[in-house]
């Protein structure tokens, strides 16, 4: 059994930051990538930062600038560190690990962000 559980989620004001962590557990079997995800109500789940086990990024145009994603010292741990946030940045956050070519995944429950303006 695979646990995923994201932290660090919270209302906070338009400009200022937040830090999401993701830290996994269990039997996990081939995955060579972290990534985190948003969903809004309404909408599909978005990829918004990941992370590959050899330390290469991509993110979402939406997130280049303001977000870094990063990999924690254990194994199977993340961060995303999200400044400068935006009304439209309100989501529910998911963390994902997964093996790029294979749409297969672990999957966290999520954690909300808001963001007032």
């Amino acid at each position: 059994q695979v646990h995923v559980v994201e932290s660090g989620g919270g209302l906070v004001q338009a400009g200022g930051s937040l830090r999401l962590s993701c830290v996994a557990s269990g039997s996990i079997f081939n995955v060579n990538y972290m990534a985190w995800y948003r969903q809004a109500p309404g909408n599909q789940r978005d990829l918004v930062a990941l992370i590959t086990t050899s330390g290469d990024t991509n993110y979402a145009e939406s997130a280049k600038g303001r977000f870094t994603i990063s990999r924690g010292s254990a194994d199977y741990t993340s961060y995303l560190q999200m400044n400068n946030l935006e009304p439209d940045d309100t989501s529910v956050y998911y963390c994902k690990l997964g093996r790029i070519g294979n749409g297969l995944g672990y999957w966290g429950l999520g954690t909300q962000v808001t963001v007032s303006s």
